[in-house]
């Protein structure tokens, strides 16, 4: 027995028979789903290979950081962040430092912010990496993964040389750097600015062009400029729907400002301008580590740090052997230095988008209270409704194009 089939407007199919048109089914979509790349869960009501609706579910790595930051020092807080976007920890760590400068008055010397804008775009670089890589593993071709990946090692090398980690960095100290970057880092460093041009150009050449890759992503999971400001979307995802906000350019911070670069956006705000998007990204990275490397030249040597002993801890030698530094090392630690009464919330361009932290200080070692603004958080509320009449292969690589990281999502 044949059941005859037509289709809406809308691409949703239609059953003359009206017990299979009621016969969906539930498919769990996560919480360990290899497609989802984390530790989130999406309930789907599916009809044959299109999902009709679906609710998504969070929660699954809560690990309550905002209130266990109450209880600690400021500078204890910075591990925390290590472990929201983990595939760019420094940036995290960056903008929690800028956060605590703010509170408490700090500027910094020019060449400790160059020296944080290389390892902020760095991190964005080995971020943009994951992100396209895998949404080609996830639409077919693991060619240009593998080339991307090393490279991605690499930069991991220069964070293991800066700070002695590779992935929670906990890199940098409020006021600055625990050290200097030595010659190694900075060989390291200018070694990669010279290479990895011509494995992103690869990269570009594999898939940007490439006709099966386009007709998977071209005009999947389209987003309108407005539809993505009612979501309070941001980041590259923003982007490329046309907007060009970024935070570095709208609200810089650590000398953005001083430097040149573009901001790329896209026209359809569909997946494959989110990757487009991520791919010209890279290239201003780059851009911006070259010229940060050449205002480093200018400035002089050996500084890496504010001069604040109030909240920057003395060097070790020092405290050993100094009765002066010896009390600054004690009371930092011990947090008996209190921090001024404020409100405030500073904010970074993270490789998801706007990365925020909202704190209130009332005068005490500790934050009152504090709140990150975490841009998977924000950007993932509506993949559900996006999901809505598409396909479950086009709405798998539409999870990878908005990059949701699980360790973000949840806090």
């Amino acid at each position: 027995m044949s059941n005859s089939v037509s289709k809406t407007s809308n691409n949703k199919p239609i059953y003359a028979d009206k017990e299979l048109q009621e016969e969906l089914f539930t498919l769990n979509l996560g919480p360990t789903h290899p497609a989802t790349h984390g530790v989130f869960q999406n309930v789907l009501q599916v009809d044959g290979e299109r999902i009709v609706s679906g609710v998504s579910t969070i929660g699954y790595i809560h690990r309550a950081f905002e209130k266990i930051a109450e209880r600690r020092a400021y500078y204890q807080i910075t591990t925390l962040t290590d472990r929201l976007n983990y595939c760019s920890a420094p940036i995290n760590n960056m903008g929690w430092h800028m956060t605590v400068e703010k509170l408490l008055d700090i500027e910094l010397p020019k060449r400790v912010q160059y020296m944080r804008v290389i390892v902020m775009e760095l991190s964005r670089i080995a971020d943009h990496i994951i992100c396209n890589g895998i949404l080609g593993v996830d639409t077919g071709t693991f060619a240009g993964f593998i080339p991307m990946m090393i490279k991605r090692e690499f930069i991991y090398e220069i964070f293991e040389e800066i700070c002695g980690a590779r992935l929670t960095t906990n890199i940098g100290r409020i006021g600055g750097f625990e050290r200097d970057f030595n010659g190694v880092a900075f060989a390291k460093i200018r070694q990669f600015v010279k290479e990895f041009p011509a494995v992103l150009k690869e990269f570009e050449a594999l898939l940007e062009r490439n006709r099966i890759f386009i007709e998977r992503t071209a005009g999947v999971a389209a987003v309108d400029a407005e539809t993505a400001l009612n979501y309070s979307w941001s980041g590259p995802i923003l982007r490329a729907t046309g907007i060009d906000y970024d935070v570095r350019a709208n609200e810089p911070y650590s000398s953005y400002e001083e430097f040149d670069f573009e901001i790329p956006v896209g026209t359809n705000g569909d997946v494959y301008d989110r990757f487009l998007v991520r791919n010209h990204e890279m290239w201003q990275s780059l851009r911006i580590i070259e010229q940060a490397l050449a205002k480093i030249e200018k400035e002089p040597k050996g500084i890496f740090h504010a001069d604040v002993p109030d909240f920057y801890l003395p060097p070790k030698e020092q405290v050993y052997n100094n009765m002066e530094a010896l009390i600054y090392h004690f009371k930092i630690v011990m947090g008996e230095i209190d921090a001024p009464k404020k409100e405030l919330y500073h904010c970074v361009e993270g490789a998801n988008g706007e990365l925020g932290f909202y704190l209130i200080s009332d005068g005490g070692r500790s934050p009152y209270r504090l709140h990150f603004r975490r841009p998977s958080f924000i950007n993932y509320q509506m993949y559900a409704p996006m999901s809505s009449g598409m396909l479950l292969s086009d709405a798998i690589i539409n999870m990878s194009s908005l990059n949701i990281i699980a360790g973000e999502l949840d806090a």
